[in-house]
């Protein structure tokens, strides 16, 4: 029962970074999910264990848009950053989730960015 190097690899930097990063109901953790397919978003509150806004490509609006999975992840950013406006979120902590700051991980943070996050 061998496991896959790659994902060994991405939990081992997952744990590092998670000792690091800790989100807090004013300052929450956005934490960055990357399958082969879509992006899920949600910011995080630690302290209480809980998700207080969630976004993914899947969702109707994003999902209907055509081109690269680039841009559905920038509108997943700017999609999480104005539901986290309207609760009156306007900082953050980002949490890449073990992936490389860089593709689609990077357009969700840029999204969010110009939606109006600070992190």
């Amino acid at each position: 029962m061998s496991q896959d190097l790659k994902v060994v690899r991405r939990q081992k930097l997952r744990w590092r970074i998670r000792r690091k990063v800790h989100g807090t109901s004013l300052k929450p953790r956005l934490s960055v999910f990357r399958s082969n397919r879509d992006i899920y978003a949600q910011l995080i509150n630690d302290d209480n264990g809980m998700t207080i806004v969630s976004c993914n490509s899947r969702q109707g609006e994003i999902s209907a848009i055509l081109g690269a999975k680039i841009i559905k992840s920038t509108e997943v950013g700017k999609t999480i950053a104005r539901k986290a406006k309207e609760l009156g979120i306007t900082t953050c902590v980002f949490d890449r989730g073990g992936y490389l700051y860089h593709g689609r991980i990077k357009a969700v943070a840029d999204g969010a960015r110009e939606g109006g996050l600070i992190f």
